[in-house]
């Protein structure tokens, strides 16, 4: 007879405060519950009786890995509200700067975070020992994104120069081409390290999700495009909470998110994949099916894969857009502050970023809402780990801790800011 609780009080290698807690009792799995017990730091509440125009510095705020990804959700919605539509230069270098954060974002992710799972490491630092020319390919790919996010956001942690209609300043076509070099060479790495990543040892675990992302037909998604799902889902953002509903759960100061009517949901990387491998740039689709991959993926452990052809595209993207741009005769557009409700919805580097807000005449904020993509994948999350232990139910307490901790990793879950310790209580009876 199995019965034991396996409870990991603080999950390494994540950003923010959160543990794992899952209950077998007669070979069965009773309970699973990913918990986020970070203190809520109300940024909606924050937001009511501001100004329009602090949005995005104050959204920035919520996240030192994704800032542009809160920046841009509030700057799309308060456009939404004034009928601006951000078009040539000023629509690239928003892609520009998302681009660096992609490419910082999952670089991160992928040498530091994942990586070590997969080799059997407690962290990058005791990796770096026999993988040294991997982990500063890394480090060197983070600073690169780091880079493009200072130089188009004013600095690379909660930029600065992002403002509704454009920016405060915008660089000049010979700042950007300070940056190809740089951008020549992640594509080259990011490519190689796809090709390493693909000979990892991946768990069979393919879960039938359904994904949801942003859809664009003529680009891969970034900040523009319907929601769209695998199973049918077709919206515009708009209709963003007449689809979702989100509930609380005593176990997490979170809200979880499900599609009404269908449960839970998944949002990401790989999501994005799968509901937009056409848009991907030719390079990115070759080398996906020269590994592989193909055009579609249900492993989330291959996500880590996933994330290395994204910053594969990102740095390919990067190139198009400084290779034709122009600036700007003006680093704003003009509009006129009125009453309203807009939405907002980009793809952060963890998955679909939405904001929601409603204005009076005046541009103060009345209310706001906003659904970060971690707190969308929790419920998939806690199902992941509810099919992966019923297949795995045998394994010794440690080996089933350390597999599981990696489920939850494969997500990437932005809680806040990394920890660095966690401790593990087995309960048998």
């Amino acid at each position: 007879m199995n019965n034991k609780t396996i409870k990991v009080d603080y999950l390494a290698r994540v950003e923010g405060e959160g543990a794992m807690y899952v209950k077998i009792r007669n070979n069965q799995v009773q309970d699973v519950q990913f918990k986020i017990f970070e203190p809520p730091r109300f940024f909606e509440a924050f937001l009511r009786d501001r100004q329009y125009s602090e949005a995005p510095d104050i959204t920035a705020r919520i996240c030192g890995i994704c800032p542009i990804a809160y920046m841009m959700g509030a700057v799309h919605a308060m456009e939404d509200i004034f009928g601006v539509k951000a078009t040539g230069a000023i629509r690239d270098l928003r892609r520009l700067i998302y681009c660096g954060e992609w490419i910082e974002s999952h670089s991160l992710h992928m040498f530091m975070l994942h990586a070590p799972d997969f080799l059997g490491y407690h962290s990058a630092i005791e990796m770096a020992k026999d993988y040294p020319d991997i982990v500063q390919r890394g480090l060197r790919l983070k600073k690169i994104g780091n880079r493009i996010m200072s130089l188009v956001g004013g600095r690379e942690v909660h930029p600065i120069n992002v403002r509704v209609g454009g920016f405060y300043k915008v660089p000049s076509p010979k700042d950007l081409q300070a940056l190809v070099d740089d951008l020549q060479w992640a594509g080259d790495a990011a490519e190689e390290t796809v090709r390493w990543l693909a000979t990892l040892p991946f768990p069979e675990f393919a879960p039938d999700y359904e994904f949801v992302a942003l859809h664009h037909p003529d680009e891969y998604p970034l900040n523009q495009g319907r929601l769209v799902s695998n199973k049918g889902l077709d919206i515009p953002i708009n209709q963003f909470y007449d689809h979702i509903q989100e509930q609380h759960q005593p176990h997490s100061t979170a809200l979880h998110s499900i599609l009404k009517q269908r449960g839970n949901y998944f949002v990401g990387p790989l999501a994005r994949y799968n509901l937009n491998f056409a848009q991907l740039t030719p390079r990115a689709q070759t080398v996906a099916k020269d590994i592989g991959l193909g055009d579609g993926c249900r492993n989330p452990f291959q996500s880590i894969i996933i994330r290395g052809i994204e910053v594969l595209f990102a740095a390919e993207e990067a190139l198009r857009i400084i290779a034709a741009y122009q600036m700007p005769d003006k680093p704003v557009i003009d509009y006129t502050v009125k009453a309203g409700i807009g939405h907002g919805c980009t793809e952060a580097p963890r998955g679909i970023c939405y904001h929601r807000y409603e204005l009076d005449g005046q541009g103060n904020i009345l209310d706001a809402r906003i659904a970060p993509p971690t707190s969308q994948n929790q419920s998939t999350i806690e199902k992941d780990l509810w099919q992966f232990v019923e297949q795995r139910i045998d394994l010794p307490d440690e080996k089933l801790r350390s597999q599981c901790e990696q489920v939850i990793r494969n997500y990437d879950p932005c809680i806040s800011c990394s920890t660095h310790f966690l401790k593990l209580e087995v309960d048998r009876l």
